[in-house]
């Protein structure tokens, strides 16, 4: 809610002493200040131009009302000061019609203000809306599998990026793609969508995974520029414990063993990102792992392992998930996202997407229509960093 919204009912009277966070009584408290000053010093006109103060500050945090209201309080007690202080009355005329002039304009300022901030509203809203769409909420459990999910735009305000994510269940099993679209900003986005759109509908036509990889480059040679491109990595879980990878161009993925290790899955033979497939010879390879209850998988964009510290060091992401893997993704996820924020010191300059799978023991085959379960699996909770006793393959910045 905006602070004009939260202003248009109020009562004056009620406006002047209602405190919030750098609200009303900041204003006000400027004002009495002033007074006191001025009582204090006895020095006639040399606070009361001060008094201007007041309305001028109110007009970043009220809305016209709170604004005039502060300013009538500022000239009531500018007007006291003077005549007990026998100011001359021309001096204190135009002190006060200064105080009056800085009061409307202060009003006016807050009332376009308050316009903007519903306008920045409205567009939230409609991100908000365009997030859900493109890149639709993960449930905690797909399938036989736990899953977690998150996502920074690096734009300001912004709630969706050129990172794109998706993970769905299918007849042939459940299938997921991890990407990052070259570039920024609404083109950006738009390829998102694109690809997004591709993937979901070939992912539940295609029996092969690299068919699936198929349909969408056949889609981007059509629709992007040259120079455009997405790095990607499609997977997909058939079952009988295989987990199926196709890496574009992208970051390889973080394979966490039920024993601890933790290996980097580079592609076998290293392809094109998505669009440029016309530019090469090579054409995607599809790579099959064995995939054990408790394993997990990390898929990520380059927004994490490049993210830099103000000695420009590069976020360790294997390092990061070494210390906080745990049975819950959902934790594990949350912990990485934390541990990244602090090592950029808190605002990253890119986006950046993080996707963990992980296969609890003893899972059951999930719906293949659509359908999400509840995540019931109650194994565990987060290990401590000791139970990492494997081999640590970590995946050096691009």
């Amino acid at each position: 809610m905006t602070l004009a919204r939260d202003h248009g009912g109020d009562h004056w009277p009620m406006r002047l002493f209602r405190c919030r966070a750098a609200g009303p009584c900041l204003p006000v408290l400027i004002v009495l200040v002033v007074v006191l000053l001025d009582l204090a010093g006895g020095a006639g006109m040399i606070w009361l131009p001060m008094l201007a103060a007041g309305p001028a500050l109110a007009a970043t945090t009220n809305g016209p009302r709170g604004v005039l209201s502060v300013g009538l309080l500022a000239a009531g007690l500018g007007a006291a000061l003077g005549i007990a202080g026998q100011v001359p009355g021309r001096e204190l005329t135009a002190v006060l019609a200064a105080l009056a002039a800085v009061t409307l304009a202060s009003g006016l300022a807050s009332a376009l203000r308050g316009r903007r901030e519903r306008v920045l509203d409205a567009v939230r809203s409609v991100a908000e809306a365009a997030q859900h769409a493109l890149l639709k909420p993960v449930p905690a459990t797909v399938g036989p599998f736990q899953v977690a999910v998150r996502y920074n735009a690096a734009a300001a305000e912004a709630r969706i990026g050129g990172d794109l994510y998706a993970l769905i269940p299918t007849p042939y099993g459940v299938r997921l793609i991890v990407g990052d679209v070259r570039g920024k900003g609404l083109p950006a986005v738009g390829t998102a969508a694109l690809v997004l759109g591709v993937f979901r509908e070939a992912a539940y036509d295609e029996p092969d995974l690299l068919a699936v990889v198929d349909r969408i480059e056949r889609s981007l040679a059509r629709n992007l520029g040259g120079d455009d491109f997405v790095t990607a990595v499609v997977a997909g879980y058939p079952g009988k414990g295989l987990l199926e990878v196709v890496n574009c161009g992208h970051a390889p993925p973080l394979l966490v063993r039920a024993d601890g290790e933790v290996v980097a899955v580079e592609p076998t033979h290293p392809s094109p990102p998505l669009g440029l497939r016309a530019l090469h010879d090579q054409t995607p390879s599809l790579q099959v792992l064995p995939f054990a209850d408790a394993d997990q998988l990390l898929l990520y964009t380059d927004g994490v392992t490049e993210a830099r510290d103000r000695h420009r060091a590069f976020y360790p992401l294997a390092d990061g998930l070494t210390r906080h893997i745990c049975d819950e993704p959902a934790r594990t996820l949350d912990a990485v996202q934390h541990d990244l924020l602090t090592h950029v010191g808190g605002r990253l300059h890119d986006d950046a997407a993080l996707l963990l799978l992980r296969k609890p023991a003893g899972a059951e085959p999930g719906p293949t229509e659509g359908e999400s379960e509840s995540d019931g699996d109650g194994e565990g909770t987060c290990a401590a960093d000791s139970r990492l006793t494997g081999a640590l393959v970590e995946n050096p910045a691009r």
